[in-house]
C-alpha cells in the first residue's frame, strides 16, 4: 500500500512539472517581439482559376439544358431528339403558346 501512495504522487508530480513547462513557454512566446511571432501569409496558386471555374460551369450548365430538352421532347413529346435543336421546332412552340 505504501508503493501506491509512492507511485500516485510521483505521477501528480509529473503532470505538475507538465504545467509548468506549458507556462515557461507561453511567457517566452510573449516575450519575444511580435515580429517574430507572426507568421508569413501563404498565399495559395490556384491550379484552376476561378475565371475557368465560372467558364466551365456555364458550360455544364448549357450541357443539362440541351440534353434534358432532348429527352423530355423524346421521352414526352414522343419526338425525334435532335428535333428539339431544330428552329422550326422552337418557333411551332411559340405560335402555339402566343396562339395569334
Amino acid at each position: 500500500m505504501g508503493t501506491d501512495l509512492l507511485e500516485k504522487k510521483s505521477n501528480d508530480d509529473v503532470l505538475v512539472d507538465e504545467e509548468k513547462e506549458n507556462e515557461n513557454e507561453k511567457e517566452i512566446d510573449h516575450q519575444q517581439p511580435k515580429k517574430k511571432r507572426m507568421k508569413k501569409k501563404k498565399y495559395r496558386t490556384r491550379r484552376f482559376p476561378i475565371w475557368l471555374r465560372i467558364i466551365v460551369v456555364l458550360i455544364l450548365l448549357v450541357v443539362c439544358l440541351v440534353l434534358g430538352l432532348m429527352v423530355g421532347y423524346s421521352v414526352i413529346g414522343d419526338g425525334s431528339p435532335t428535333e428539339v435543336l431544330q428552329k422550326q421546332t422552337w418557333q411551332h412552340i411559340i405560335d402555339i403558346v402566343t396562339k395569334e
